[in-house]
């Protein structure tokens, strides 16, 4: 079966956001590309860009993958207040919901509390504080299988 792996665009602040997430999540980093690493007569980086992220990844679990990058300023801004789709993440158990609801949201704006949902799982959903939306969700019907 096919897996997703999300991948983010940053506006500069990528190996904050990732270092951020890898103490929520733990694990260690599976690849860090800067732009400085693939600068050449061709393809002339920015000497204040250098340093920032091309490519991260960040392993989560067993098979799963957060990517991300900082976008070129010549490429123009990510808009960090427009509605982008939701990183939905399935607890193992509501242990870890907590867990991982409590850490990731510090700092940003919680839409919907983590609790018991009318549909028998235990729900919240939030903005981090870099402005990604996320999901967690537990249901023990599934225990952290793809539902």
């Amino acid at each position: 079966m096919a897996l997703i792996n999300p991948h983010i665009n940053f506006n500069g602040n990528a190996e904050e956001a990732f270092t951020f997430y890898k103490s929520v999540f733990g694990g260690e980093f599976k690849q860090i590309v800067r732009f400085k690493d693939f600068s050449s007569p061709e393809f002339p980086i920015a000497k204040e860009e250098e340093n920032k992220l091309m490519h991260i990844a960040l392993p989560i679990g067993k098979s799963n993958v957060l990517m991300g990058n900082d976008v070129p300023e010549i490429m123009g801004k990510v808009n960090e207040n427009e509605n982008r789709s939701k990183i939905s993440i399935s607890a193992e158990s509501k242990d870890e919901a907590d867990k991982l609801f409590n850490g990731l949201s510090a700092g940003g704006s919680v839409e919907v509390p983590i609790a018991d949902s009318p549909w028998g799982s235990y729900f919240g959903m939030f903005r981090d504080k870099y402005g990604i939306e996320w999901m967690v969700d537990y249901d023990p019907k599934y225990k952290g299988q793809v539902q």
